[in-house]
């Protein structure tokens, strides 16, 4: 099973040098628990891998044996920026890193889709501004789902490819008559399955706070695995946890070493494993 690292040099090497290509991955977060940093770690090393070998081998070090490089990295925001977004990144990890690695990255901007047929004000998220005289002049009515869709059929085939975010797309289908929640998850089974034809690696971000128990089941079912972000309380602090919940071809992986849980960080260089937790 040919594998292509998620960029978190720890983690990767536990489950086999990465996650296996053709994976749509659910990372599923607390607010802060570390899943958004996680994202941007994967983007930015991944970046960093293109655009200079020395650089990563500073930041992640080798490649496990056998283990493909994407040959593109895709980050696809409905409400951000290419700007904003590494702009957010800076504070997560080392400026030389984010400005290496993020070069290499190709950023798309589905505000338009996912903004048109709000109330939001055309000028808050385009550039072009809006008066009567081209009012509904080229105007592209795609909803999101198809141009997202129409982007990973184009740009997903051996990329490595972040949504950022699941929580945007499920907010819109509760506003919208654009589509709804169950016609997310069934774009989510439709992908799952032609990413396993693509070999690339898709990871969605979406915060758990904002879930029913109901919808994030149905989110779990339509993907290959699910990374879990946690905060856990001990005493007096409180520690970012991940679970692995379920991942085809890792989660035996960790289950033969033991492994029930992973306590993490956030360094320089971006999410990081600290310790693993086993089965005593």
């Amino acid at each position: 099973m040919q594998r292509m690292p998620l960029g978190i040099s720890r983690f990767d090497a536990m489950i086999g040098g990465g996650a296996p290509s053709g994976s749509v991955v659910l990372l599923a977060t607390e607010a802060g628990a570390g899943g958004r940093e996680f994202c941007y770690t994967a983007t930015a090393m991944n970046g960093l891998a293109r655009a200079d070998g020395d650089q990563f081998e500073f930041y992640y070090g080798d490649l496990e044996p056998g283990v493909a490089l994407p040959e593109r990295v895709h980050y696809v925001s409905f409400t951000s920026e290419r700007d904003a977004i590494v702009d957010e990144m800076r504070f997560v990890l080392d400026d030389d890193l984010v400005e290496t690695g993020t070069s290499a990255v190709s950023f798309v901007d589905l505000s338009q889709e996912f903004f048109q047929l709000t109330p939001v004000p055309t000028d808050w998220y385009s550039d072009t501004r809006t008066d009567i005289t081209n009012l509904g002049d080229g105007t592209n009515r795609r909803n999101v789902l198809e141009a997202l869709g129409e982007y990973l059929t184009e740009h997903a085939p051996g990329n490595l490819v972040v949504i950022d975010s699941a929580t945007d797309l499920l907010a819109a289908a509760a506003t919208s008559d654009q589509f709804s929640q169950s016609g997310l998850t069934i774009l989510l089974k439709g992908l799952k399955r032609a990413a396993y034809r693509w070999g690339g690696i898709v990871l969605l971000l979406v915060d758990v706070e904002t879930l029913t128990g109901q919808a994030f089941g149905r989110l779990k079912e339509a993907v290959d695995g699910t990374l879990h972000f946690e905060w856990e309380s001990g005493g007096s602090e409180r520690d970012r946890t991940l679970v692995v919940e379920e991942f085809r071809g890792v989660l035996s992986r960790l289950e033969d070493e033991n492994i029930v849980q992973f306590e993490t960080e956030i360094r320089d260089s971006g999410f990081d494993i600290s310790n693993v937790r086993k089965i005593r």
